[in-house]
């Protein structure tokens, strides 16, 4: 996958398409081996939890050119990674309006 097609995902929003990619697959797979599977900064903290996400240090949307670079991944937890995009967490939606379910 090259740095124009990466490019192109992100101009056209299809984010998805570049996480269901082979090449996406392959560097993920190297992080998780490289990191023994583990949260990098649970690790820091002096914890232990399993690698959930493996994260971009610098965002595929501002950096295309280092989506695919080994050195600007590191695994993380799903703590860890919804602190790292809380604004992710602001676009889920309720499934209920109210607590009232019937």
């Amino acid at each position: 996958m090259t740095t124009a097609e990466i490019i192109r995902m992100v101009l056209l929003d299809d984010m998805t398409r570049f996480y269901n990619s082979k090449a996406w697959k392959n560097v993920r797979a190297k992080a998780r081996r490289r990191d023994n599977n583990e949260c990098q900064l649970c690790k820091a903290e002096g914890k232990h939890s399993k690698c959930e996400a493996v994260h971009h240090i610098k965002e595929v949307r501002d950096y295309p050119e280092l989506a695919l670079t080994l050195s600007n991944l590191f695994c993380v937890c799903k703590v860890h990674h919804n602190r790292e995009h809380p604004e992710k967490l602001q676009k889920q939606k309720k499934k209920f309006d109210n607590e009232e379910r019937w």
